[in-house]
């Protein structure tokens, strides 16, 4: 028998349950030798939440199928937190003659009390997946309401800093280079450049985005959205006032959203996102 070892823990996982992913991996690889299974691979989503599929090594896994007998998790909550998503998964092994196994639970999916029970767990862990997700909205929003930055230092809310920015020390700090380049782009929008002629004179001329890649109008809208260059950054509805250097006035950055939202046919999907014109001590 060969199996796919699937180890997960999401960012929220890491900060209120503990999990872990070397323990995880242990555990599994103990269990194949127990069972006398091969690994045939082992797929790790470190950092990725369970709610939805939009996991790389979860799709790598599924695209892997001739590879593997047997899809083994610690728990079932590990492959998935949604009962939906996790039904839909077991059908498709079904018609693949594929097993699935979770070493902590003895279940058998193979009949139909068998499926009953995994779709009621499964229920469970969704609420308890959901409940998380409560909990962390509600802490997070306080911590946005009460933050308040100062010259000296300007904290964030735990994002990893776009382009033009970088934490030093948990501090958020302005990168030169990029920061020009993001003031270039915003400034050649208000200036009548439409999205894709941006990208390609930047890309015309080699100047690439952090990671090396092309730059698109997907990156470029990200940049034209982000209140960051305009000295805030948002979390849900609420503004925090940022001191790590701007790329443009606050006025700028209201005067892009609303030539953005211009362009927009449809007048239910202009929503315009406008930061106050001053910017706020």
């Amino acid at each position: 028998m060969r199996a796919a070892i699937y180890v997960r823990v999401s960012t929220e996982e890491q900060s209120t349950e503990g999990y872990s992913m070397d323990a995880q991996k242990a555990m599994l690889q103990d269990y194949c030798i127990a069972e006398g299974w091969n690994i045939a691979d082992i797929y790790e989503d470190d950092g990725y939440s369970g709610r939805n599929t939009k996991r790389p090594e979860y799709r790598r896994m599924m695209d892997d199928f001739e590879k593997w007998d047997v899809m083994l998790v610690l728990k079932m909550d590990r492959i998935h937190r949604n009962s939906r998503n996790f039904m839909n998964m077991m059908d498709n092994l079904n018609r693949k003659d594929k097993m699935f196994v979770s070493a902590t639970e003895s279940l058998d999916t193979t009949n139909a009390l068998g499926r009953f029970v995994v779709d009621m767990i499964q229920r469970i862990a969704q609420l308890e997946s959901e409940q998380i997700g409560e909990r962390t909205y509600v802490g997070m929003r306080e911590k946005a309401e009460s933050m308040s930055n100062t010259e000296r230092e300007s904290r964030t809310m735990g994002f990893n800093p776009p382009y033009g920015y970088r934490l030093d020390g948990g501090i958020l700090v302005s990168e030169s280079h990029e920061l020009n380049v993001a003031r270039e782009i915003l400034k050649a929008y208000i200036g009548g450049s439409t999205m894709d002629a941006i990208a390609y004179h930047l890309n015309k001329n080699g100047r690439l985005t952090r990671k090396g890649n092309l730059w698109n109008v997907y990156n470029i809208r990200k940049i034209l959205h982000n209140p960051i260059y305009a000295g805030y950054m948002r979390w849900d509805d609420i503004l925090v006032r940022h001191f790590a250097g701007i790329a443009i006035s606050p006025e700028e950055y209201n005067r892009v959203q609303t030539m953005i939202a211009s362009r927009i046919k449809d007048p239910k999907k202009r929503n315009i996102r406008k930061v106050p014109d001053d910017l706020m001590e």
